[in-house]
């Protein structure tokens, strides 16, 4: 009996941080074993809001910087398949293939993409950002992946890819499978300054690379409840960053229920809040520090494993394009023409003869 497909991955654009955890990641570690898992560097989908010559030359160690991140946090690297997307061609065809089964209003009523596009300070839309969906589409079914982790971000994303498959097999005979969404246990995690979801480009994450100094230097400037003047002043809980991160990530459940509670009454002040929080995620964070450092020590086994992934995809997308092609008759309407022209070259050497 095969094992099913997992397909997840994410834009090289930097180190990834605690939002990403809890968006992706934590479910990657619990599910790797389980499937066969793909991870892409999506780097294809990094040009739709960054397309500089100086961000596309930063690919390859934001590539390796992720990887490093991805089994710091718990992957194992004999269970996973990474590869950088723009090695593997044959995804942009496949692309170019499935665009046609999707319209332009349906793209437009995914949430996302505006806000990508904001975030990025576009005025406009880009057309590439626009069709963002379509080439997450082909990267799911370019590996025939049948599970995807999903943060709440790219849920109406891969949505559009289930469409997109059910209207192929539809048109063309059971290509692909349907894949199933899988989403993360916190569907996001807000900034330090508790404006927006944690960001790199804001400004606002603590990094699974950090330090035990940089990730107490942040949590001491975390916002917090703005009318809370005074630690003998009651103060809110509900939508306070500092106890948001507490539920994620601090084990003990009596401490963080009564931090709350004395929070509520005007008996604790905020740095002790805190100071408990630097003390909980360290002992969340220690032990992916010490991983990155294992892996770091390995000097070229990040680029290894890229490579040989990379290369092992890149055989199974050729497959699938050949299946695709087949199913819609492209083939055959080549064939078609070229036997006719080696007809045509007969006769005109025979005529000539």
């Amino acid at each position: 009996m095969s094992v099913a497909r997992m397909l997840t991955g994410d834009r090289p654009t930097g180190r990834l941080h605690l939002g990403h955890y809890v968006g992706s990641i934590a479910n990657r570690v619990r599910l790797h074993r389980r499937y066969e898992s793909f991870f892409i560097i999506a780097d294809l989908h990094m040009l739709t809001t960054r397309n500089r010559r100086e961000d596309i030359d930063q690919v390859s160690g934001n590539a390796r910087e992720m990887v490093t991140d991805i089994l710091a946090a718990g992957v194992d690297p004999e269970s996973a398949t990474f590869y950088l997307q723009s090695a593997i061609p044959e995804v942009g065809d496949l692309n170019t293939l499935l665009q046609n089964l999707v319209t332009v209003p349906r793209l437009e009523r995914v949430p996302s993409l505006k806000d990508m596009a904001r975030d990025a300070g576009k005025e406009e839309m880009p057309y590439g950002l626009l069709g963002y969906p379509v080439l997450q589409a082909a990267d799911i079914l370019c590996v025939k992946g049948e599970v995807v982790p999903v943060g709440r971000d790219n849920a109406a994303h891969v949505e559009v890819t289930r469409e997109i498959a059910r209207r192929f097999n539809h048109l063309y005979g059971p290509v692909f499978p349907v894949p199933e969404l899988i989403p993360a246990d916190t569907p996001s995690l807000v900034g330090t300054d508790g404006a927006a979801k944690m960001s790199k480009s804001r400004g606002n994450s603590i990094a699974l690379s950090d330090d035990a100094a940089t990730v107490r230097r942040k949590v001491l400037g975390m916002y917090t409840d703005p009318n809370r003047v005074r630690a003998d002043v009651p103060g809110t809980v509900e939508g306070n960053p500092v106890f948001a991160y507490h539920e994620v990530f601090n084990p003990d459940r009596d401490e963080v229920a009564d931090l709350a509670r004395r929070y509520r009454a005007g008996q604790v002040g905020d740095v002790e809040v805190k100071e408990r929080l630097v003390a909980a995620l360290e002992g969340f964070l220690a032990p992916i520090r010490q991983r990155r450092a294992e892996i770091e020590a390995d000097r070229g086994l990040v680029d290894r494993l890229i490579v040989e992934g990379t290369e092992r995809t890149r055989l199974e997308v050729r497959q699938t394009l050949i299946e695709v092609r087949r199913a819609m008759g492209l083939t055959g309407a080549y064939q078609q023409v070229r036997r006719r022209a080696e007809r045509s070259r007969r006769r005109t050497t025979d005529a000539s003869a």
